[in-house]
């Protein structure tokens, strides 16, 4: 092909022009062409990307994830929403009163599942004034103190998970420590906690020892699990390797290179199916092979809205399956989730503008050097006494004279009190869930390092 065939898009980093063709009546190419002044707009298909505004009917019938969507409508376990809560609010939250703080309370709590963005979220915080500002932090400072003290750190290195810390493990499957300690800590975790069972390891074939010899009525022996927010699909992988797992479940909205599948379809005794779906359309009581078997739910990377969306999914009504750890036998708890802990919330005198701030206050946890231990410092009192000293200051300039530190600190915090909130839930005496709430690696491993654990009880 002719150098007078190709686009005319100087790539600096490869010292050449770029290779494709150029589009018709153009020097460059589709990727080079500079950007019609035209209406964009967001993909309805996958908001990934846009297209602009004459070329979207077109676009909808030729999307490449249009096949995607149309396979995953027809699968039976699809149900478009059904984890998000928005069915059931008229349900929880229709006042039972005419008037009066329940029934303000619970309308209050409706409107705090409006779809309200972080960019919504941060311009309210900057149009607050400066007391009101200090105020929040303060009530944040005193509600941590009052509940979030007892928060254990709690990192358990399981035996069962030697053969991966001293890396007996095939060499093929990726490495690196601060994973293999943040998984195994997990693992060991749900074992002390007793819904796990360590297995053994024969050292000379590396084979995990068989449990079917347990008693039926063991109950950390545990025949499938599921993992929320999979990815690629590690944290199953140990699982698999260590414990006396049968059936694995992995449930991930998007697709990933490298995944752990390969090496788990290699292992004969193990059973694999990878859902391909939001955990927001999820309906897991629609999946065939899923029915009739206790589970044990598990996630790693799940943000604060998958985390309540997996916790209306389990809660649904199940089969009698009052020994699985995070789910239960439990009806009509579909939608809950979220709408009881911000009652939780409103209890501690936290409003839905409260709320909307500490959500946003929550991505601060990441942004400063985690070498120590931050969520253990608990003094934010610094930017505080420069707002209570002069009144010429806006929100958003004191926001952005706080320090990395300061603002993680306050993150933690945030972070903190909506974790006892939804670990207040689980152990509401009609849901029959026994639960904790642990620290389970020390910040410089990870600063995204809590965990919920919860099994039903047995009565």
């Amino acid at each position: 092909m002719g150098s007078n065939c190709k686009c005319k898009f100087w790539l600096p980093k490869k010292t050449r022009f770029c290779s494709n063709i150029p589009l018709p009546n153009s020097l460059f190419c589709g990727n080079h062409t500079a950007r019609s002044d035209g209406q964009w707009i967001t993909c309805p298909i996958d908001p990934s990307h846009s297209v602009l505004q004459e070329n979207l009917e077109s676009h909808c019938k030729r999307c490449p994830l249009l096949k995607q969507a149309q396979s995953l409508s027809l699968q039976p376990f699809y149900q478009k929403g059904i984890n998000s809560g928005k069915e059931e609010d008229d349900i929880i939250c229709k006042p039972t009163t005419p008037t009066g703080t329940h029934a303000d309370a619970d309308a209050s709590i409706k409107d705090s599942f409006d779809n309200i963005t972080s960019e919504m979220k941060r311009k309210a915080v900057y149009a607050m004034n400066v007391t009101d500002f200090s105020k929040l932090i303060t009530k944040i400072q005193s509600i941590h103190a009052s509940i979030c003290n007892d928060i254990c750190h709690s990192q358990k290195i399981p035996n069962a998970c030697d053969i991966w810390i001293n890396r007996q493990v095939d060499r093929k499957l990726p490495f690196q420590e601060k994973h293999v300690l943040q998984q195994a800590s997990i693992l060991g975790n749900l074992e002390e906690f007793g819904v796990l069972k360590s297995c053994g390891v024969d050292m000379m074939t590396m084979e995990r020892k068989d449990c079917n010899g347990s008693s039926s009525t063991d109950h950390s022996v545990v025949p499938a699990v599921v993992e929320f927010g999979a990815g690629r699909g590690y944290l199953t992988q140990m699982l698999a390797d260590c414990y006396g797992i049968k059936q694995v479940f992995l449930v991930e909205r998007k697709s990933y290179k490298l995944k752990a599948d390969r090496s788990l379809r290699q292992k004969d005794s193990l059973k694999l199916e990878r859902l391909t779906i939001d955990i927001e359309d999820l309906n897991l009581n629609a999946v065939k092979s899923l029915q009739g078997i206790p589970y044990l739910a598990i996630g790693k990377h799940l943000c604060g809205p998958a985390t309540d969306m997996t916790l209306r999914c389990c809660l649904t009504k199940q089969c009698n399956q009052d020994d699985v750890g995070q789910c239960g036998d439990r009806c009509h708890l579909r939608g809950l989730a979220i709408a009881t802990y911000q009652r939780y919330m409103s209890y501690l005198g936290i409003s839905k503008e409260d709320f909307n701030a500490m959500t946003w206050f929550t991505s601060w946890a990441v942004d400063a050097d985690h070498g120590s231990d931050l969520s253990d410092v608990v003094d934010c009192s610094q930017h505080t006494q420069i707002m209570d000293s002069d009144d010429s200051w806006v929100v958003e300039e004191i926001v952005r004279k706080m320090s990395a530190v300061e603002r993680a600190v306050l993150g933690f915090m945030c972070k903190d009190i909506i974790d006892v909130g939804r670990l207040m839930w689980m152990r509401e005496e009609q849901h029959g869930l026994e639960s904790q709430f642990v620290k389970y690696v020390p910040s410089s491993i990870s600063p995204e390092n809590h965990l919920l654990i919860a099994r039903a009880t047995n009565k």
